[in-house]
């Protein structure tokens, strides 16, 4: 079995490569189970797939200067952009597939942490539509 340290995540938002400032990423995809028990299934429980919802969790090192991160997402709050993630920056292939999809910037933490700690930001933000996978 193969074994993998995260060294160096690539994580793009809005084709804005965000490596520079992510510190962890993480993409989380499930399908809704749904009942459909019926006395056939004599007192077994019997589930179906339905909806399909993901999210993309990401903690960044924050950075106020012009352009940097607070100015690249702050414009976002309320849109849906693209995404792209995988686990390596290095080129796309099938030790290394991506991940890419829509996601809805619902919200934004310019400032956050205790006194002492680093200026992060972290936050979860939903998938919109569907997430793909590639390996080309």
């Amino acid at each position: 079995m193969a074994k993998m340290v995260l060294l160096a995540q690539y994580l793009s938002i809005n084709a804005t490569v965000l490596n520079n400032f992510t510190k962890k990423a993480e993409l989380s995809v499930e399908v809704e189970d749904k009942d459909v028990t019926t006395y056939a299934s004599l007192g077994w429980k019997e589930v179906l797939g339905g909806l399909k919802s993901g999210g993309l969790a990401v903690e960044f090192m924050q950075d106020f200067a012009a352009t940097q991160l607070d100015a690249i997402m702050w414009p976002l709050l309320g849109l849906v952009v693209p995404f792209e993630v995988r686990a390596d920056q290095a080129a796309v292939g099938t030790s290394n597939p991506k991940y890419s999809g829509s996601i809805l910037i619902k919200g934004w933490n310019p400032i956050e942490g205790s006194v002492g700690d680093e200026a992060t930001v972290g936050l979860t933000f939903p998938t919109s539509g569907a997430v793909a996978r590639a390996t080309v």
